[in-house]
């Protein structure tokens, strides 16, 4: 490879673009659980998901060639800070703000969720041009995102339950369990629908709930659980 073929922008298409505001969007969700701003954290990572699942549509529309991986790697950078290092500063944070003791906890957590999400993402470079299965191998590291911001949103939070689901989830991603990808294009409109309304402010609150978010949580949760626990019967 000659030098003038290592400018960024040989490398940089559309759906990167894309992966960077998944990248921006997971930053500045960093910055708005560090001043405190929880709910808009937490829609912060929601709008970081939308990008996400959005750029490798993009690169499969534009039948991108990317012989370097450069779009693999750029899409795990960003997902790393989106759904790895976001959502463990804002479990930190609103595990420090019931107590010490609970803040020493989630930071164990949040770190453990960290050092998941960089294994998950790790391996899923190295296995992708390798294995057969078209699904996940280990659940999706854009879970904990949606798991942990959707739970906020709902307004059902609870910090002991938070920090379960986060350790539940760090072992699933980095577990060996084939996770079927999630794609029905009858049903995407109406989820689409559902992550509009549950990060529009008081659009959908019933009795102190945000309707929407929980929606979307009890499905997540589903879909993390649902799976291991066929593999659980089966064996």
């Amino acid at each position: 490879m000659k030098l003038k073929e290592t400018k960024i922008e040989c490398f940089l298409a559309l759906p990167d673009i894309i992966s960077l505001l998944n990248l921006s969007f997971g930053f500045l969700a960093i910055l708005m659980a560090l001043n405190n701003q929880i709910t808009i954290s937490s829609i912060f990572i929601i709008i970081a998901v939308i990008f996400d699942s959005v750029d490798g549509w993009i690169a499969r529309k534009l039948s991108r060639i990317d012989k370097y991986g450069f779009g693999k790697n750029i899409d795990s950078l960003s997902d790393i800070v989106s759904f790895g290092v976001a959502p463990a500063v804002l479990l930190y944070i609103i595990g420090a703000s019931f107590s010490n003791e609970i803040g020493y906890l989630s930071a164990v957590i949040a770190l453990f969720v960290v050092i998941c999400g960089v294994l998950r993402l790790t391996r899923f470079n190295v296995i992708s041009d390798k294995i057969d299965f078209k699904g996940f191998v280990g659940v999706p590291i854009p879970t904990t995102g949606i798991l942990l911001s959707t739970f906020i949103l709902s307004r059902l939070f609870n910090i002991y339950l938070g920090m379960f689901l986060m350790v539940v989830v760090g072992f699933l991603m980095i577990s060996n369990i084939k996770y079927k990808k999630f794609y029905n294009p009858q049903i995407l409109p109406i989820i689409a629908i559902l992550v509009l309304l549950a990060i529009i402010p008081n659009s959908m609150i019933f009795w102190g709930i945000n309707i929407p978010a929980t929606i979307i949580f009890i499905i997540t949760l589903v879909y993390v659980f649902i799976t291991p626990m066929l593999n659980l019967f089966k064996n």
